[in-house]
């Protein structure tokens, strides 16, 4: 659906939007910039070292390469929007609390970009529509490789699931990393949230986008013939 809200085709026409508008889209921006870069370094270059074998090394530096870049296109966006270096560095902004399960396995990284990667493809989702065009192009050109992200480890995980002993450790990394997903949306009722959807920058309510990500995952993992885990807390 497309955004009510008018289209803004470059950052030279912001002077012509409310204040809000530019605060919106500088939040949004900085907030993918940081978690891009965070999640590179915490979980996609580390897993390099945990692939067994060429093949799947050769695919995990690729994403780490995508990673890296996403980050580097949204930095871009916030420098052109004249956002704070700060603000875009993981060391000075908290990133998302998902970041902060400890990566330890082959499984577990699999595990991540089966499920962490299906929620960020939601996020994006939003954006694709986005009233901000040069924030819509960087979805467009972001989620292929989102997509390539959670297929990879969808397809590392049904490999890993041939053996007795695969399937519990994915079982076992699904029952971990599931419990830091729902905070991934944010809370509900969130003013920003209210905010992005009043300019046409995000289409869905932080709620709408959680039930829609569970919904799916619990679909990944049955598919598998694995279970997804009752959630302590839904994030609302």
């Amino acid at each position: 659906m497309e955004s009510a809200y008018h289209e803004v085709k470059a950052v030279a026409d912001l002077a012509n939007e409310p204040p809000e508008y530019r605060e919106a889209i500088c939040k949004i921006v900085a907030s993918h910039a940081v978690n891009e870069l965070y999640g590179a370094q915490v979980f996609d270059e580390p897993a390099i070292a945990h692939a067994p074998t060429p093949y799947a090394k050769w695919l995990t530096c690729r994403i780490a390469m995508e990673e890296y870049h996403h980050h580097v296109r949204f930095k871009g966006l916030a420098d052109e929007l004249g956002i704070p270096p700060a603000a875009t560095d993981p060391k000075v902004k908290r990133p998302l609390s998902i970041f902060g399960f400890q990566l330890k396995s082959w499984p577990e990284f699999c595990v991540i970009k089966m499920l962490a990667d299906l929620a960020e493809i939601l996020q994006v989702e939003d954006l694709l529509t986005c009233s901000f065009l040069p924030l819509r192009a960087i979805g467009r050109l972001t989620m292929p490789e989102e997509k390539f992200h959670a297929q990879f480890g969808k397809k590392f995980c049904e490999e890993l699931c041939e053996t007795e002993e695969g399937r519990r450790e994915v079982q076992a990394a699904i029952d971990a990393y599931a419990q830091y997903l729902p905070q991934f949306f944010g809370a509900a009722g969130s003013k920003n949230n209210e905010s992005y959807r009043k300019y046409g920058l995000k289409v869905r309510k932080n709620e709408e986008m959680r039930e829609d990500f569970l919904n799916r995952a619990r679909h990944v993992v049955e598919s598998l013939g694995l279970r997804f885990p009752p959630l302590a807390s839904a994030g609302g």
